[in-house]
């Protein structure tokens, strides 16, 4: 009798402990929205999950949808963490009530562009604007390298102009907002009015473009650099230029989702990405990504900041004038043919 109590109580204990344990590994695991490229968000969040044990499932959706889909299930949030999209995004989701604040203990290092002040979102990364051009096409066409913005309404780029659309993607949105910055409102539309008489195709997707002037299906693509740096770097005959009048930058953010059903796993995202190791990953991993940590590595074939016409870009303004601008530009630019 004495052996089958044993026996009974072990199995009790037994159970019990795999319960717990059960439970523990269950807080463990969050749910991420990307609008990071699939290939890059794999990397960053499977080291995330090596270095922390938290594990993760994602979604991929770019900027637009990833905002509608968090909009959409305000009442019952289905995930913990929107990761990437150009910041402008996150002050969206900031005004629109759908994040939380939580101030890192890593983010001080930071500079001011690169954080809301409330701790609502955080940049991890940051990548220049770029045009680049397939040298092949370039060769075979006889055009000539393009060195300003205002050197791509040329006929001879007709037809050949590949960029995403600010209705879907946050890259589009920032290159519209950049223009306006640095030129007003009415010379960045009447801009680009001009520039849509050249451009072949609008991609939903920001990092899209980046393919077809790889493979010669365009002459020239417009978005952020990335994509351009790694098929460089894989052998493909590209030039990537930044014009001369200037060019914005993403700073892709990282937000908690209000009411996140794993909050503790949500910070510790947060605080990891924002950390040295974390900010190492970027170039460990070959993203081609620009980290925001002054301490961190700079990846091998990344351009020197130095070299790139930044502009003064104001993410906050540009969050809160998106969609008056992104109508603006359906109605004037899109609608223009």
């Amino acid at each position: 009798m004495k052996a089958r109590m044993s026996l009974l109580w072990a199995v009790v204990c037994l159970a019990t402990v795999l319960a717990v344990t059960s439970v523990g590994a269950a807080a463990e695991s969050i749910t991420v929205y990307s609008s990071v490229d699939e290939e890059n968000a794999r990397k960053i969040l499977n080291a995330f999950t090596e270095d922390t044990g938290v594990d993760v499932r994602f979604v991929f959706l770019s900027s637009g949808p990833a905002l509608a889909r968090i909009q959409a299930e305000a009442r019952n949030p289905q995930a913990d963490v929107w990761l990437g999209a150009p910041s402008e995004n996150h002050v969206l989701a900031k005004e629109r009530g759908l994040t939380q604040p939580y101030v890192s203990p890593n983010a001080a290092v930071l500079a001011d562009q690169f954080r809301d002040p409330e701790g609502y979102w955080h940049s991890f990364y940051m990548n220049p604007m770029g045009v680049a051009i397939n040298t092949q096409w370039l060769n075979r066409s006889g055009a000539s390298v393009p060195e300003t913005w205002a050197d791509l309404l040329k006929p001879e780029y007709r037809g050949q102009i590949q960029m995403p659309t600010p209705q879907s993607s946050g890259t589009a949105y920032n290159l519209v907002a950049s223009l306006v910055l640095m030129w007003g409102e009415e010379d960045a539309f009447a801009y680009m009015k001009k520039l849509n008489a050249n451009v072949q195709t609008y991609t939903q997707s920001g990092t899209a473009p980046s393919q077809g002037v790889a493979l010669g299906q365009a002459g020239v693509a417009i978005q952020f650099t990335p994509a351009f740096l790694k098929l460089m770097d894989e052998g493909y005959p590209l030039q990537l230029v930044f014009p001369a009048e200037g060019v914005g930058y993403e700073a892709p953010a990282v937000s908690i989702i209000k009411g996140a059903p794993n909050l503790e796993g949500a910070k510790k995202l947060v605080d990891w990405l924002l950390s040295v190791e974390g900010q190492n990953v970027l170039s460990r991993e070959k993203t081609f990504f620009f980290p925001v940590h002054p301490e961190a590595e700079t990846g091998e074939g990344l351009p020197s900041v130095s070299d790139i016409p930044l502009i003064e870009y104001d993410a906050i303004w540009a969050g809160q004038q998106r969609e008056r601008l992104v109508n603006r530009w359906i109605d004037e630019v899109l609608r223009s043919n």
